[in-house]
């Protein structure tokens, strides 16, 4: 009986989990006659009581990820056939500059895909089987992209900075150009009103010395008219009235 036992407990510390241990009374089992040809046995030792054996349960065996994380790098060739495919829906879409954003969602499998392109190119790509973990690698690449166009974002506002200065400096010498020429314009004209003065200060004065002129001739001739007056009067007889 103890052999029995101890072959049992080995069984069930080996064997698999869904053996259970079955257990009989012992007044139901018949008891074991002697050979007839063998002696009588000597008295053995009375028998040390079964200890009960604990039943064993079976165990649910859960499948777990290979990896352990719910984002993985995804097929670039698989990717892009369900895009020919047009078995994908966006999300979420993120541009900038030559950097872009996607955040796709595969139906028939339930599966979310998070796709970095660099000018139109495919040139990352995980996958997801949670939204969550799917819009946190989104932000992901979507800061990863910012970061790639930091040097075009600053050379597009240089560029829109020179070309507005280049403006302003085409602006400040067409207007520097402009009050030159009026400076000119002035200044010429200046000379010419300066030059027309003086003509005519030259001109008044000559006429003024011909009116000077022409004003001593006519005394002149107011004498001599009366000088003739006075000449012609001098034969006329001074006559008394009456």
């Amino acid at each position: 009986m103890k052999s029995l036992l101890n072959r049992r407990s080995a069984l069930l510390a080996t064997g698999p989990s869904h053996l259970v241990q079955v257990t009989r009374d012992a007044d139901t089992q018949p008891p074991a006659e002697p050979p007839p040809s063998a002696a009588p046995a000597p008295a053995a030792a009375p028998a040390e009581p079964a200890r009960p054996v604990t039943t064993l349960r079976p165990v649910p065996v859960v499948p777990s990820p290979v990896t352990g994380r719910p984002v993985q790098i995804a097929d670039t060739a698989e990717l892009e056939w369900l895009a020919e495919e047009e078995a994908l829906q966006p999300f979420r879409v993120f541009r900038s500059f030559d950097y872009s954003v996607s955040l796709l969602f595969h139906a028939r499998e339930l599966a979310y895909y998070i796709a970095l392109y660099q000018d139109g190119s495919l040139w990352r790509a995980l996958k997801a089987t949670d939204l969550d973990a799917a819009e946190a690698a989104f932000h992901h690449y979507e800061e990863q992209a910012t970061r790639l166009s930091d040097g075009e974002t600053r050379r597009a506002q240089l560029a829109a900075q020179n070309e507005q200065l280049a403006r302003m400096i085409a602006q400040s010498e067409a207007q520097a150009e402009r009050l030159r020429c009026d400076l000119q314009r002035s200044a010429a004209q200046e000379q010419s009103v300066t030059g027309r003065q003086h003509q005519v200060r030259k001109e008044v004065a000559q006429l003024e010395a011909q009116r000077v002129a022409a004003q001593a001739q006519l005394n002149k001739a107011h004498r001599q008219i009366h000088q003739l007056h006075v000449t012609s009067n001098e034969g006329v007889p001074h006559l008394h009235s009456r």
